[in-house]
């Protein structure tokens, strides 16, 4: 049986209206497109991007004050891609160092790569060729980027964008300096540390996103000691692997304790 509103005086009450719905803030669409996502890459760049130039023209003053042809710059920007190696590099080029003595070289000062591989997010990355690029693109700074706590949910095409600029920026930094290092006055001074100055920024900035962890840096410090003490000819292999040992235990330790799944 249907029942007629309460009645007040001569005028029906009002029927309450319905609540309404809470509305929900819309949810940020994701960019689409290459385009879009080297723009997003363009922002993560940029700080390490300043730093690339300096430390190219450096690479590209060196290069033509060295007697070697001035393409030689960015073809190895190009084709190496290996930072301090290519310094070292000019070098051995200019004293015509035996080829055994320049592999060796180039394995002892890069295989920290291998230790990188260990935690570099090349899973999000989509497709042979971009997982091809991603492996070779593989930098210091690159790693230092998307190894944070942020960039854990960044997509394929971001970390592929990213990689590509801070070889563009390489690339484009030791061509300037290999076509103006004849401009460049022999008593300028500062340039080379434009390279220790970055790796200090994104150390500082790496520990201040663990987010307390104080173990991670100070288990580093302790394998660096280690290693110098130890190891002094092989310090950078012996600390990372080191580093890597201790990290592992630490992973074994904590994943045995009692109330851990």
């Amino acid at each position: 049986m249907r029942t007629a509103p309460p009645v007040v005086g001569d005028t029906p009450a009002p029927t309450p209206a319905p609540p309404s719905e809470p509305t929900s803030s819309p949810t940020p669409v994701p960019p689409s497109g290459p385009l879009s996502w080297v723009r997003v890459a363009l922002k993560d760049t940029a700080s390490v991007g300043l730093a690339f130039v300096p430390i190219g023209l450096a690479f590209g003053a060196l290069v033509t004050q060295s007697g070697i042809d001035w393409w030689w710059a960015p073809l190895s920007a190009a084709l190496i891609y290996a930072g301090s190696f290519e310094f070292l590099l000019i070098g051995m080029v200019a004293a015509a160092v035996p080829l055994a003595s320049i592999a060796v070289t180039a394995f002892m000062v890069n295989v920290r790569h291998v230790f990188y591989a260990l935690s570099y997010p090349l899973h999000r990355v989509q497709g042979r060729l971009g997982k091809a690029y991603g492996t070779f693109a593989l930098s210091d700074e690159a790693y230092a980027l998307t190894s944070g706590e942020k960039a854990r949910s960044w997509p394929g095409p971001r970390i592929i964008g990213l990689q590509l600029l801070l070889h563009l920026y390489w690339v484009g930094g030791a061509t300037a300096g290999a076509l103006l290092g004849s401009l460049i006055p022999e008593g300028v001074t500062g340039l080379d540390f434009a390279l220790t100055a970055l790796f200090t920024v994104l150390a500082v900035e790496a520990v201040l996103d663990l987010r307390g962890d104080l173990p991670t840096p100070l288990l580093a410090l302790l394998s660096a000691l280690i290693a110098r003490l130890l190891f002094p000819g092989e310090l950078l292999l012996a600390a990372f692997a080191l580093f890597t040992l201790g990290l592992l235990a630490r992973h074994l330790v904590t994943h045995r304790r009692p109330g851990r799944v």
